[in-house]
């Protein structure tokens, strides 16, 4: 993946399953651009409480006079049962086959979500956008899009395997950046792509250790034109015998498949993790690190020679100065490596730095490394260009790299970018402007020095960064349309040729391991999202949560009735001050993000907390505060062993702190109010702190998280938190005096 993750990121991949699916579904899967296979849901016409939760295709890849599936999530989270005439609008070519409901659903208040399904046709290859429309009593509540991609029909075989490749041949060496992040145990990663359902590979959420899979990656790349891949390598620990981690790729994946004669492999060393990436000093570089790739990729017929010297990318050339101790230490380690590939039998070793930019000291810097090339893993473009930019961007980039003529060049391209969590700059290219920008590409590497690699070689990113959003393996919005524009660039064969899917020749599927992950997943979003009402729930409630669930439970109900569960994940439950409590040592309770937590123009939390641990400091019993987000969201803690509450307004601002200790030893009331221009403390019933702060509470897409700062932290509130309750409303100072009072049942 070619980058660190923020404490957030790792967050958004690695937090209870049912939080990426909930995002995913009010997020993408319902709420995308329509361009890009998402939906619309219209906010004037959600008053009935109606909502279509996502409408998506059930196969990756649609193609024409082949039936397909199309499955709507709808839910009614108002307090009336309704009755919903629903409505599938196709455009003209394509034609319903049939429904697996009737025209009318009965959809009560306290419903869990149903599956709505219709089966279709298109008539001829075609992008299609399909409509749904959800109507009580005539009157529509709901209405989603989807944009269908459907390919030239190809009649389905039932074949033993996957057909023989038939290679595309090129004039130049054509590579792909791979991200081998979808591993069968991390199905966490694809939940970027859930969220953008158009992005689905077209082997499904595939696991990548399956010789299969890689197979059909080696067919679709060669018979593109594209000879190689660039595999992110990870070393997990340094300074000893070589661990690695996320090599299925090539381990179980590309060494083991029928087809891995029929293309190269290279490394790009991902050594950006300090302290377990890289290496520890030269000997760990010369009798650990280098020997493992020389007896398992180096030596590999399969590895990526050129002129008999193996290529090799590094990621952050520059970290290896202080692994090294400084430039002249790097730049000996590199003579002393290209020494030792000629021992072996080779004529020396490409090293090749990524760097994307074009400042002449940076550049200064990778030559006295000893590199021998500069390359970019993509290319970061300001301010979301659109296409037309985007190309001319990154051609102005690599035209003033040779400009300055300081440290030759291997190009890449890139195709988009996103980011994990979807913030930034974000644009794509689409297949017809790739092209172009391909076409530009080429004719500027024919110009550079024949004897260098950039004459000879070009990069693409990416082949499959499906979270990151650059990727152009073949997939639901496209297909394979960014495969056909290299082709259609590169390759010397004519430009006829058959694009099968595994679908097509009656083998697959490759995503078992995530369709298992995805039902789990699904089940715990039905028990978080199950409408539970306590009785006695008072007025401008967001979120209630009480604990009281049955023991084991793998949920903390929110008992205000508004659906906002959240996933215990390993937190625990305790005797509280009424009935049960959460025990606050690490854990938390993960409450998915929902746009009823941010549409706060006030706001209150009231909670019980029970402590014997005095003077915590920088816990936290409530937070929707995050490093990707330090602006917006709320949180309600300790500082210092005295309450503290905070909403900013810039990064981290407007922190207040009680102007007395959390009492010890027994229970106490706490909360916090903000009415739009100022915050309050109360313990107790009494005010203790009050702050002036005007503005909104800023808005984001972050899980709301109890009991902690986020899963697994270290800054969690140490004792027990109880009768948890979120307003969208500032309590008066009587109210929460009264609140305060209320005895346990």
């Amino acid at each position: 993946m070619a980058r660190t993750l923020t404490k957030m990121q790792s967050l958004a991949l690695n937090l209870v399953l049912a939080v990426c699916l909930t995002a995913a579904w009010e997020t993408g899967m319902g709420q995308g651009n329509p361009a890009q296979g998402g939906g619309a849901v219209e906010p004037a016409m959600k008053s009935r409480g109606v909502e279509i939760r996502r409408l998506v295709p059930d196969e990756p890849v649609a193609r024409a006079l082949r039936p397909v599936s199309l499955t709507a999530g709808v839910i009614n989270l108002g307090d009336e049962d309704v009755v919903v005439s629903a409505k599938l609008s196709l455009p003209e070519g394509v034609r319903l086959l049939g429904s697996n409901t009737e025209s009318e659903i009965r959809l009560g208040s306290a419903d869990d979500e149903i599956s709505v399904s219709w089966e279709i046709e298109a008539a001829a290859p075609t992008v299609a956008e399909i409509g749904l429309e959800l109507s009580v009593e005539g009157a529509p509540v709901a209405r989603q899009t989807v944009s269908m991609r459907f390919l030239p029909a190809v009649a389905k075989r039932a074949l033993s395997y996957i057909p023989e490749p038939v290679p595309a041949p090129t004039e130049v060496l054509v590579g792909a950046h791979y991200c081998p992040l979808w591993e069968s145990d991390k199905p966490q990663f694809w939940s970027n792509v859930l969220k953008h359902p158009e992005r689905t590979p077209a082997l499904g959420f595939y696991s990548q250790d399956n010789p299969e899979v890689a197979d059909w990656e080696i067919k679709w790349a060669v018979e593109h034109g594209i000879s190689f891949f660039v595999y992110c390598w990870y070393r997990d620990g340094q300074g000893g015998a070589v661990r690695t981690k996320f090599g299925s790729a090539i381990h179980d994946g590309l060494f083991k498949a029928k087809f891995a004669d029929k293309m190269k492999f290279t490394l790009m060393w991902e050594n950006q993790e300090r302290g377990k990436a890289g290496v520890s000093g030269e000997a760990d570089l010369m009798e650990n690190l280098l020997p493992f790739w020389m007896e398992n990729y180096f030596q590999h017929p399969g590895y990526l020679k050129v002129d008999n010297k193996p290529v090799l990318f590094i990621y952050r050339p520059e970290f290896l100065v202080k692994d090294l101790g400084s430039v002249e230490n790097v730049a000996k380690a590199f003579e002393k490596m290209r020494h030792a590939c000629r021992e072996a039998g080779f004529d020396g070793l490409h090293l090749l730095g990524e760097y994307r930019g074009t400042d002449p000291e940076h550049l200064a810097m990778m030559k006295s490394l000893g590199l021998d090339y500069t390359f970019a893993y993509c290319w970061y473009l300001p301010d979301s260009p659109a296409p037309d930019e985007a190309i001319k961007l990154q051609m102005d980039a690599i035209r003033r790299t040779q400009e300055l003529n300081i440290l030759p060049q291997v190009v890449t391209v890139s195709q988009a970018w996103s980011g994990w969590t979807d913030a930034g700059s974000i644009w794509k290219i689409p297949p017809p402007d790739f092209e172009r920008l391909l076409r530009q590409a080429r004719e500027f590497t024919a110009t550079l020095p024949k004897h260098e690699l950039g004459s000879r070689m070009l990069l693409l990113d990416n082949w499959n960064e499906w979270g990151e959003g650059h990727y152009i393996a073949p997939y639901r919005e496209h297909g394979f349309g960014y495969l056909d524009a290299v082709r259609n660039v590169f390759s010397t064969a004519s430009p006829t040729h058959e694009d099968l899917l595994p679908e097509d020749a009656g083998v697959g599927p490759y995503d078992t391991a995530m369709r298992t992950h995805l039902a789990n997943v699904a089940r715990l979003e039905r028990l978080m999202e199950r409408k539970v009402v306590k009785p006695g729930a008072p007025e401008g409630l967001v979120g209630w949560w009480t604990f009281d669930e049955e023991t084991g439970s793998e949920v903390a109900h929110d008992v205000s009735g508004h659906r906002l569960g959240g996933a215990m994940g390993e937190s625990h439950r305790m005797p509280g001050w009424e009935g049960n409590a959460l025990l606050c040592v690490g854990s938390g309770v993960t409450v998915p993000d929902k746009g009823r937590l941010s549409d706060l123009p006030a706001l209150t939390i009231e909670c019980r907390v029970k402590t014997e641990s005095p003077g915590q400091d920088d816990r936290w019993m409530m937070n929707r505060i995050f490093g990707d987000s330090p602006s917006t969201g709320f949180r309600l803690g300790l500082q210092d062993g005295k309450p503290s509450f905070q909403i900013p307004l810039t990064p981290w601002s407007h922190q207040m702190t009680a102007s007395e200790p959390l009492p010890l030893g027994r229970w106490v009331h706490l909360a916090a109010t903000y009415d739009g221009e100022m915050m309050r403390l109360y313990m107790d019933g009494s005010e203790c702190g009050a702050f002036e702060r005007a503005g909104k509470v800023g808005a984001n897409g972050s899980p709301l998280v109890l009991g902690n700062y986020e899963v697994g932290s270290k800054a969690h509130f140490i004792g027990l938190l109880d009768d948890v309750r979120l307003y969208r409303r500032a309590l008066t100072s009587e109210e929460i005096r009264e609140n305060a009072a209320m005895a346990a049942k």
